[in-house]
């Protein structure tokens, strides 16, 4: 059987367990934090496979998320069969379903795929369950909510693919994503190997967003020496309450509330309670819900557009994310020293918005000769 067969089944598969199982929540509009374990069920690995080609399975069970961005699956062991390891680059993403969203994605990452310029803007593309919604104070960043690549645009360079991009949060894009993309990424650069590489968001029922993503990689010439993982990445934010039915969310600001879901009734109580809701814009449409949050500006988004002015305050090099006061550095100025591509803030807070959208993983944000 293909890889392009058993991706499929894999998605299918996953799909339909978790509605036979969760169903009913799903109707209901569950939220962020997981309860229990879940079982969700894929291929198994080749040597079970009959000789006929038919799909064995096995099941395997989600860990209940208890503060971690991420668990490892099957002892981190990936699922690929030998057939399905490719040393020539190539990358898939199938169609969208009925409801807008997005299957199971699949590489293998070479260096022949890889980006050799800037990612392109994204901010036009509305995943299932997408909301621009910011909740200031409570998120690095302040939104809520990242166009979230399953397969990473370092590794592919893939931009604005709708069939590449859902509504992730900025937890799980910047904390439990982007470090394993950072490897892979790093590996096939050093090494020139390939990785194959595969991606599968995990949605329950008919909810427009996914709980999480399933992670599977390995690297082909070393046989995984070099990479070999297979993670479940949370699709939660701390102190937020999200309804995976729509992408609803509201802030959890209950004294010692522990990590747990909350049905949509009990979400509809707090909110009556007085409990902290997004910051939301005059004006903005009305969604369906009562726990809906209206969103904000599309321009207000989780990577914020670059202001028009020549000049500001504060300057993001849009290379790195780091920020520099305009005009107290060499790197704001002429010279050869002077960054080429920087982008300018009136505020630093709008300075650090962007920066931590194109640059999460940037250690020193402040640039050392302005601070």
């Amino acid at each position: 059987m293909s890889w392009f067969c058993r991706t499929k089944i894999l998605f299918f598969l996953l799909s339909a367990l978790l509605l036979a199982g969760c169903g009913e929540k799903a109707e209901n509009g569950e939220v962020n934090h997981i309860e229990e374990n879940r079982a969700v069920q894929t291929k198994a690995p080749a040597e079970s496979q009959e000789v006929t080609g038919g799909e064995t399975t096995e099941l395997i069970e989600i860990p209940a998320y208890f503060g971690q961005a991420y668990a490892e699956i099957n002892g981190n062991i990936p699922f690929f069969d030998d057939s399905e390891l490719s040393a020539e680059s190539f990358e898939y993403y199938p169609e969208l379903d009925l409801l807008g969203r997005c299957g199971v994605c699949m590489a293998s990452v070479g260096r022949d795929i890889m980006p050799t310029e800037e990612r392109g803007e994204i901010g036009s593309i509305r995943p299932s369950g997408w909301h621009t919604v910011k909740y200031p104070g409570v998120i690095d960043g302040n939104y809520l909510y990242n166009r979230c690549h399953l397969i990473g645009y370092q590794l592919t360079g893939e931009n604005a693919n709708t069939k590449n991009l859902i509504t992730g949060t900025r937890y799980m894009n910047t904390e439990g994503m982007l470090p394993f993309e950072n490897r892979v990424a790093d590996y096939v650069e050093e090494t020139g190997n390939h990785v194959m590489y595969r991606v599968t968001p995990v949605f329950e029922g008919k909810n427009l967003l996914a709980r999480g993503v399933l992670i599977e990689a390995k690297s082909v010439e070393d046989n995984g020496a070099g990479i070999l993982f297979n993670v479940f990445c949370y699709n939660v934010q701390p102190g937020i309450i999200i309804n995976y039915a729509n992408g609803d969310s509201m802030a959890d600001e209950s004294a010692g509330a522990k990590e747990s879901g909350q049905t949509a009734l009990e979400q509809d109580a707090a909110s009556d309670s007085g409990m902290a809701q997004p910051e939301q814009n005059a004006g903005a449409e009305e969604s369906v819900g009562a726990t809906q949050p209206e969103p904000v500006s599309d321009a207000a988004q989780s990577e914020p557009e670059p202001p028009s002015a020549e000049a500001g305050a504060y300057a993001v090099n849009s290379k790195n994310g780091k920020i520099h006061k305009t005009g107290e550095c060499p790197a704001t100025g002429e010279g050869d020293s002077a960054m080429k591509s920087p982008v300018y803030f009136g505020t630093y807070e709008e300075a650090e918005a962007y920066s931590l959208s194109i640059a999460p993983g940037q250690g020193k944000r402040k640039c050392g000769n302005c601070w």
